[in-house]
């Protein structure tokens, strides 16, 4: 018998049968027909949220940080890494010049993130001329060359290059809120320009020629950014009242110099901590063709556990410092209470089962990764454990407690990655691990997801 048909005659197909035993089971508990007539009527995270949960973990915290900054919003876009960027870097900012409110620009960075991404793109097309073009590496690098998203060491890229602007010196338009368009029309003329690479390499084209034919394709990529941006500023003015109604200004200066005068973060000085449990602990590790701007420091990460995470970021927002992390905001988030919790969400209650995946296995099939940046700035403690979290968002006012969120321990264990420390913060013993020769984990290794 040839391979295919022995192939074929070892699968089972999905009998009459055994549709009807189904039907029989179901139809003989009550509950099945509750839950149809609840579940069939509106969503199941509205459905099954467990209010005794939300009861057990109210948006009251023992440490939280003196400053609410106005809850910023980054609308229909995936820029999430960039506000929560920003948001860390306003609360100084705010202390010290003690202030109402401030926003710095989220689409100032947003602007040259996309021109660098494409640069980067065109790098790795580059570097990858001799790859196969049905390859997993190449299709990789052509899926999603210029999405939205980014990790924290991106973030910093940026800001070193380019500096910060302050929002009303470079506000949002209609593409950086709605980012979608703009984001397919860039992709589509990336993988016509990789086409044509490939194409003029495989003709014989030296290395040289190819590159001069980039900077033409990065002219017409920072001409569709600047029609839906417009021009980024080179020098600004940053005026303002604080306070006490005391007027400040600061003018022509760089956004580098607004950065290094103004910030006064130095955030080359910080380090990613990541809880992958797949892979040892203490360790450094990387990922392949992973970045943003072609000559930066390369992303990197430690690796520790939840327990050493969570005990590293509490210590600092005691300190009355924010910081920056990474989940994967989907899971077991009940919408209208701005609360993460694994038990929010009851489909016990609605389907007779629950879910049998530790946080490896979940990174190993697909089932998570990390979606979204946002800013812990409370933390509650409880004879000295961490009990539940307090979470900046930028989502806008309306969402969950006037844009806040809370998060359980229990939530943090298992759908936390990454966060964001400076170098001050983390014992001595942990920062070793930076020495070390980075493990370099392949392109489409989830600890790569983009926020």
């Amino acid at each position: 018998m040839p391979k295919d048909k022995q192939q074929q005659a070892g699968r089972e197909e999905l009998s009459l049968t055994q549709l009807n035993s189904y039907k029989e089971a179901f139809d003989s508990d009550i509950k099945n027909k509750l839950a149809t007539l609840t579940l069939s009527q509106q969503s199941y995270t509205a459905a099954l949220e467990n209010r005794y949960v939300y009861l057990k973990n109210p948006p009251v915290f023992s440490h939280k940080l003196a400053i609410d900054a106005p809850i910023t919003n980054q609308k229909s876009s995936g820029r999430c890494w960039i506000f929560a960027g920003l948001n860390v870097l306003r609360q100084k900012m705010m202390k010290e010049y003690n202030l109402e409110e401030l926003e710095l620009s989220q689409p100032y960075l947003f602007f040259y993130d996309k021109l660098e991404k494409a640069n980067w793109f065109l790098e790795n097309i580059l570097g990858t001329l001799d790859e196969e073009l049905d390859g997993r590496v190449v299709q990789y690098l052509l899926k999603d060359p210029v999405g939205d998203g980014g990790q924290w060491d991106m973030f910093v890229a940026l800001i070193e290059k380019y500096g910060v602007v302050p929002k009303g010196v470079y506000p949002e338009t209609f593409h950086t809120s709605n980012s979608s368009n703009m984001d397919t029309l860039i992709t589509s003329k990336l993988r016509e320009y990789a086409k044509i690479l490939r194409n003029a390499h495989n003709k014989g084209e030296a290395i040289n020629t190819l590159r001069t034919q980039k900077h033409g394709m990065l002219e017409e990529v920072h001409r569709i950014m600047t029609i839906s941006l417009g021009q980024p500023p080179e020098k600004l003015t940053w005026a303002f009242y604080n306070k006490d109604k005391k007027y400040h200004e600061f003018k022509d200066i760089t956004p580098v110099e607004f950065y290094k005068q103004h910030v006064k973060l130095d955030c080359t000085q910080t380090v990613s901590l990541i809880n992958d449990p797949r892979n040892e602990h203490m360790k450094k590790y990387t990922v392949k063709y992973l970045g943003n701007v072609v000559g930066a420091t390369d992303v990197h990460y430690i690796n520790l556990s939840s327990t050493d995470i969570k005990k590293y970021a509490a210590k600092v927002l005691k300190d009355g410092r924010p910081v920056w992390f990474g989940c994967d905001v989907g899971k077991f988030l009940a919408r209208s209470k701005g609360l993460m919790d694994t038990q929010v969400i009851d489909y016990q209650a609605a389907f007779n089962f629950g879910f049998g995946t530790t946080k490896a296995e979940r990174l190993q099939y697909g089932e998570s990764m990390m979606t979204h940046a946002m800013v812990l700035t409370g933390v509650h403690i409880e004879d000295d454990n961490t009990v539940r979290w307090r979470i900046e968002n930028s989502w806008g006012p309306d969402y969950g407690s006037k844009g806040y969120l809370t998060m359980t321990d229990r939530w943090f264990d298992e759908f936390v990655y990454q966060i964001v420390l400076e170098k001050r913060d983390i014992p001595e013993h942990v920062l070793e691990v930076l020495d070390q020769k980075a493990i370099v984990l392949p392109p489409w290794d989830p600890m790569g997801a983009l926020a």
